[in-house]
């Protein structure tokens, strides 16, 4: 089928991450492109009986999810479903991940979530570019009894995972690769569901099961406001003008979350009650970070392989007590926070992408333009020392090698976290549910495929209700973790 849809940038769809768009230096910046071609755009319909915001992974898989159990029970047509986007798919946090899948939380109830999800990229792992490598991650002594509950929760939510302490992680690091440099890697926890995705083909495969189940996909247009009545949204004011709810409107959309929901009329601030008692008063809703990824080219003659020839599993090291020195000797960081994958995929050749723990800022944010067109939120060029540096440390195959191969480019991203730094799936009016992923989200498919069974039977899925809103204010607040990182 021919396509019709205007690039008026005219930068390679397939590969933008090739060839990014760069600001315009105008005063006029580009903004992020859907990082796949749009075919068969629609235009705005008067009404729908659901209203999808944010063509992300979650927006997505809600929509395609919605649609296919609408049809499958009966109970409505695919077309009853709207999935609106300012530009299209990936234009966002999805289009921009590391792509890792994985299960490593401290946080038990996220177990079952992730459970979910990889059985929907294990549905299409081909259109969905789903690499099954699974997940390593090392800790350090002092988090061993956090990997071994993780391991027990997660066997009791059918995540099939070994645990390795002492002498028995060395071996079993030193048999997947010979070289690895096991000093102070004391526990090892391994995921055999995990790995990775290449984001552009998840995002294409997941357009195309929209499309296949007649979602009305609206791209290029930009959600504005709601009219609400009664605590219902009755209608979504948009730069195509108004389309009119029927039933119910998801907002799917990251870091532009917050600002939709000033749109409705909620507030930033709560007081935060901990389960040891003691209350937060006026702590922020969403506190925005500064995403830390990038990528590398193997050099000529070396790989990213495991002993016996196959792709290495995703691989996650924390060590909190180890730091890190830069090539002229200076210490980079107190300690080692660091996720690596192959990435042939994304860097355009053989190659490894991966990051670390992003940088905190605050409440506020320039959420345009997004990502590497954003002069604000570029990473330091102490990152890519980081990134090759500790790549170094751990592989005797890349001692030395790395740092020239780094894939010097803008490389920006921001996210929005909740005050626990865990997602929110929940009602915020009679008629709006919010998937807040606190930027956890590629990973998180399944949550499209579970909100879909909530709106088709009108139960709240058991996988769903640990991630209410209410959690703050009734003493159920997570966030009883021993990690730097907001992500575990």
């Amino acid at each position: 089928m021919k396509n019709n849809d205007q690039n008026p940038i005219k930068h390679n769809q397939w590969y933008p991450f090739q060839n990014r768009p760069l600001p315009s230096g105008n005063g006029q910046p580009v903004e992020n492109p859907s990082v796949v071609p749009l075919f068969e755009n629609n235009s705005l319909p008067d009404s729908a009986r659901f209203i999808i915001v944010g063509a992300g992974v979650h927006g997505m898989s809600t929509a395609w999810h919605l649609a296919m159990a609408l049809e499958k029970s009966g109970r409505g047509k695919g077309s009853e479903v709207v999935l609106i986007d300012k530009q299209g798919p990936g234009a966002g946090a999805t289009g921009l991940a590391c792509g890792c899948i994985r299960n490593l939380y401290m946080t038990g109830p996220l177990h079952a979530i992730l459970r979910e999800s990889v059985k929907v990229w294990e549905s299409d792992p081909v259109n969905f570019g789903f690499q099954q490598v699974g997940y390593v991650s090392i800790g350090e002594s002092n988090q061993e009894a956090d990997y071994v509950m993780m391991n027990k929760s997660q066997i009791e939510s059918g995540y099939p995972s070994d645990l390795y302490l002492g002498k028995d992680a060395e071996s079993f690091l030193k048999s997947i690769w010979p070289d690895f440099r096991t000093n102070r890697c004391d526990v090892v926890l391994h995921e055999k569901p995990s790995g990775y995705a290449g984001t552009h083909m998840a995002c294409w495969g997941l357009d195309q099961k929209c499309r296949q189940w007649g979602v009305k996909r609206v791209y290029g247009v930009t959600v504005s406001g709601f009219d609400q009545s009664g605590g219902n949204v009755k209608s979504v004011q948009t730069s195509a003008g108004n389309i009119r709810l029927d039933e119910a409107l998801v907002l799917c959309t990251g870091a532009w979350l917050p600002t939709q929901l000033d749109m409705l009329s909620l507030p930033r601030t709560l007081d935060v009650l901990y389960p040891d008692g003691h209350i937060e008063t006026e702590k922020d809703l969403w506190t925005y970070w500064r995403l830390l990824e990038g990528e590398v080219f193997l050099p000529e003659g070396v790989d990213f392989r495991t002993a016996d020839g196959k792709d290495s599993p995703v691989l996650h090291i924390e060590l909190m007590n180890t730091p890190v020195e830069g090539y002229d000797g200076s210490e980079l960081k107190d300690h080692v926070y660091w996720y690596t994958r192959y990435a042939a995929e994304r860097v355009g050749s053989p190659g490894l992408q991966g990051g670390t723990i992003p940088v905190k800022m605050g409440p506020e944010a320039v959420l345009e333009p997004y990502g590497h067109l954003n002069d604000h939120y570029q990473a330091e060029p102490w990152f890519a020392d980081y990134y090759c540096r500790v790549t170094e440390m751990f592989f005797g195959r890349f001692e030395s090698i790395l740092r020239p191969h780094f894939k010097e480019r803008r490389n920006g991203g921001i996210g929005a976290f909740t005050p626990d730094n865990v997602p929110i799936f929940d009602w915020v009016t009679k008629n709006t549910f919010i998937t807040a992923d606190s930027n956890h989200g590629f990973k998180m498919i399944g949550v499209g495929k579970l909100i879909a069974n909530l709106l088709t039977t009108g139960e709240t899925p058991d996988e769903l209700k640990p991630f209410a809103l209410r959690r703050f204010t009734e003493g159920w607040t997570y966030g009883d973790r021993n990690s730097n990182c907001p992500w575990v």
